[in-house]
């Protein structure tokens, strides 16, 4: 199945509990189901981005901090999709054409991706953190009408962005969160029409000293929503962030050697069923 990950940079689930009002709305609907997650340590960005698109923690994968600048040892969600014939895209911040396609990040040659050679072969990629999250959403959506991808990744960052600016307990941290919900509002309901399999989730948290990296739970605890019919929607799952690489591949229906959260995904039927 199509999927689209969206993985919204720097969102404490302290915050999305309660501001994400368009997707927990969808999910009082039955259309999807939110999960409290504990991200991997250091909760860093690169070294989460690292743990997420492959399965491998921090320690394990060698980014152990945002300054380790060089492409992947591991294999990603994007390995695995364009080796099964799939076609890739990602709208997201440069760090993760480093990770996947080329390091160092050359934005003349970078930015704007159009090669089916490499393992993110259509993409927008930006540089600056302020890169307002409205014209992120529409680079997306832009790539998913001109390529039709399998695989989809949408990473913003104004929400990590007003977190280091101004701290967790702050208006426009929290007001960050309710407009990346409502950018989803705006394009998630044509995605799930369109038979995407939808999962929003964040890398790390973020604290009131305007920073993240430890253990604290404001800096560790992500949300996780899941949304399509491939998902079981089973409440008091407790999916961990290393097991999103290989449920994503179980989702797109590609060969993976990755670790699986069984109980996320819905009963396959069988043909003809």
């Amino acid at each position: 199945m199509k999927t689209i990950l969206v993985v919204l940079d720097g969102l404490s689930n302290q915050v999305a509990q309660f501001a994400m009002g368009y997707l927990h709305a969808e999910c009082a609907q039955g259309n999807g189901y939110y999960y409290a997650m504990t991200c991997e340590l250091p909760s860093l960005s690169r070294p989460l981005y690292e743990c997420i698109l492959t399965g491998v923690t921090p320690v394990k994968s060698g980014i152990i901090h945002n300054g380790v600048s060089r492409l992947s040892q591991e294999r990603s969600l994007f390995h695995y999709a364009r080796e099964a014939g799939l076609t890739t895209a990602a709208a997201a911040y440069h760090w993760v054409s480093e990770l996947y396609n080329r390091s160092p990040f050359v934005a003349a040659r970078d930015r704007h991706t159009d090669e089916p050679s490499l393992p993110i072969q259509h993409a927008h990629f930006y540089h600056d953190d302020t890169y307002p999250d409205s014209h992120l959403f529409e680079d997306a959506e832009s790539l998913r009408l001109r390529h039709h991808p399998d695989f989809l990744l949408i990473h913003p960052m104004n929400i990590d962005d007003a977190g280091h600016r101004h701290g967790l307990s702050s208006t426009p941290y929290r007001n960050k969160a309710r407009m990346a919900d409502g950018y989803l509002s705006q394009w998630m309901p044509g995605w799930l029409a369109a038979g995407y399999q939808v999962v929003v989730t964040a890398d790390h948290g973020m604290n009131d000293d305007r920073s993240h990296g430890g253990i604290l739970p404001e800096e560790t605890g992500v949300p996780l929503f899941v949304f399509g019919a491939a998902f079981s929607l089973q409440p008091d799952l407790t999916p961990k962030q290393t097991e999103l690489c290989g449920t994503l591949c179980e989702v797109l229906g590609v060969a993976h050697d990755k670790p699986v959260c069984r109980e996320l995904l819905a009963p396959k039927r069988e043909p003809g069923l």
